[in-house]
């Protein structure tokens, strides 16, 4: 379960965040490009830009599904 009082610090402000027990997997950003991306310094994905429609949340939620440890969240959603 992802943890929204552990995100990545590179997070882009909004309700989807991706927390640090990533283990930068390539998974998320291989299915949405487009929203996360690889921060050098910490060797952790994050959230580069927040979805804004409905296409593009359905592909974040796609990557936060086959997220393998389960480090993609939703703030205020469980």
């Amino acid at each position: 379960m992802p943890n929204p009082h552990s995100k990545a610090p590179a997070n882009h402000q909004g309700p989807y965040y991706v927390d640090t027990d990533c283990i930068d997997c390539h998974g998320c950003r291989e299915i949405a490009p487009r929203h996360f991306g690889l921060d050098e310094d910490t060797g952790l994905s994050y959230v580069m830009r927040q979805p804004e429609t409905a296409e593009e949340k359905e592909i974040v939620n796609e990557a936060m599904n086959h997220c393998p440890t389960e480090s993609i969240g939703i703030d205020g959603e469980e």
